[in-house]
């Protein structure tokens, strides 16, 4: 230690008390400081105190600010004794690594013109006229746009002291994928001489679903999901086919959405469905139908309510559509009259209303049940389908599923003399799933 630190170690503490007893007698007299001179009046003095130190006063002990130092020198102004100065001057080895020459500079200041310090930080922070905040650092999440593209800039260094800055600009990213597959197998066999009869039946399905679904996080969401399912079978008592068809699917679902309040959307909704080949009966070489006969597509003015329930074990959405035109065509004339249609013609408009929901229920990470709901009606004739699946999850990629599917529809010209508009399918298999 020189010898001038101590000398200014003894003027520096002799300052401080030096302040602290007419701050204090002020502090006790908080009346008498509304009649003071306000904050932006002691303000304007001390700017012209600072004119003074960094221009006239040739003596001034404050050296020519550096440029990492100039955001600090801002606290000189109002001049204005901080508590922590002398605590990191006098404190331990990193205190007082961070700011050492601006706390060497101002405490050289409180010890050479006392007379120029006007106020204290406490009072400031007292008055209310000022905000006290505490330096927190800011964090950057990214959120939505965390799996976005993302493009730097570099800036030359001389843009900064400490070298080169890399700014990137990352864009959002409102659009989500995802979807599964399957591959089931069903097999029963039954020998000739079984004494209760039957036959046996070999068949495979495969399905494919994905979902493509845009959410910009405020207003709008565009969901969209293609379903694809196929199923082939063959048994020995149908001696007209090899293989016919089991399972036949081609759909897609498209809800275009604008936020409402909460969970509810006014949304548009379109859904068009048809299959891939020929459909039959055991023993029957009449095509029951066929790609494009028939083709249904529903278009829907309504709202769309996004359930999230049990804790997001239930999720999907209820639709509610007044207002829907359903357009159904078929490419084969002989089954117009089947569909509903007048014979002799290949399409049928109506209007009419739309009721569909689509929920999953994860019963637990082996159990879950997919449903799916869809009627409409145009008030002289109803279409209901309802559709679920309970898939039991064996291992990560083996599960059996369990499908059942019931129908109502009254449009047919033909009314079935045991069942009437009811229809009934079910199915229990076993194999492949993978989601993605």
């Amino acid at each position: 230690m020189t010898r001038k630190q101590p000398l200014f170690i003894f003027l520096l503490l002799s300052a401080s008390c030096i302040f602290s007893m007419p701050l204090k007698a002020r502090n006790n007299d908080h009346r008498k400081r509304n009649q003071e001179p306000t904050l932006i009046e002691r303000y304007s003095d001390s700017l012209a105190l600072a004119r003074k130190i960094y221009i006239e006063s040739a003596d001034s002990v404050i050296p020519e600010p550096s440029q990492e130092m100039t955001p600090k020198l801002s606290r000189l102004v109002p001049l204005t004794f901080y508590h922590g100065v002398s605590g990191r001057l006098f404190g331990s080895r990193e205190k007082r690594s961070m700011g050492m020459d601006f706390d060497r500079i101002i405490s050289e200041m409180y010890i050479l013109h006392p007379e120029w310090v006007i106020d204290t930080e406490s009072n400031l922070i007292a008055d209310g006229d000022i905000a006290y905040r505490p330096e927190v650092p800011v964090k950057n999440d990214a959120g939505m746009t965390s799996q976005a593209e993302q493009e730097s800039i570099t800036l030359p260094s001389s843009s900064h002291p400490s070298g080169e800055i890399t700014l990137v600009a990352t864009k959002p990213n409102f659009w989500s994928f995802s979807g599964d597959y399957s591959l089931q197998f069903l097999q029963n066999y039954v020998s000739n001489n079984w004494y209760k009869g039957g036959e046996s039946t070999y068949s495979m399905i495969g399905a494919f679903a994905f979902n493509a679904n845009y959410n910009d996080k405020e207003k709008i969401k565009w969901d969209n999901r293609l379903e694809m399912k196929l199923g082939m079978q063959s048994s020995q008592g149908d001696n007209e086919h090899k293989f016919k068809s089991s399972e036949d699917l081609i759909r897609l679902t498209s809800k275009l959405g604008v936020q409402s309040i909460n969970h509810w959307y006014y949304t548009l909704q379109a859904i068009a469905s048809t299959q891939f080949t020929h459909g039959y009966k055991s023993n029957d070489a009449t095509v029951y139908s066929d790609f494009m006969s028939p083709l249904n597509v529903n278009l829907s003015l309504g709202m769309d309510y996004k359930v999230n329930w049990l804790k997001g074990k239930l999720a999907g959405t209820v639709n509610i559509s007044p207002l829907a035109a359903n357009f159904k065509y078929v490419d084969r004339l002989a089954l117009s009259t089947k569909y509903g249609i007048d014979e002799g013609k290949h399409a049928l408009w109506d209007l009419g209303s739309t009721f569909t929901t689509d929920l999953q229920w994860k019963f637990s990470d082996l159990i879950r049940w997919q449903t799916r709901l869809y009627a409409y009606t145009t008030y002289k004739r109803t279409e209901v389908e309802w559709e679920n699946t309970v898939t039991f999850q064996l291992s990560k990629y083996i599960s059996t599923k369990v499908f059942v599917y019931p129908r109502f529809d009254d449009s047919a010209k033909e009314k079935d003399s045991k069942y009437g508009y009811f229809q009934l399918k079910e199915y229990w298999s076993l194999g492949f799933n993978y989601t993605f």
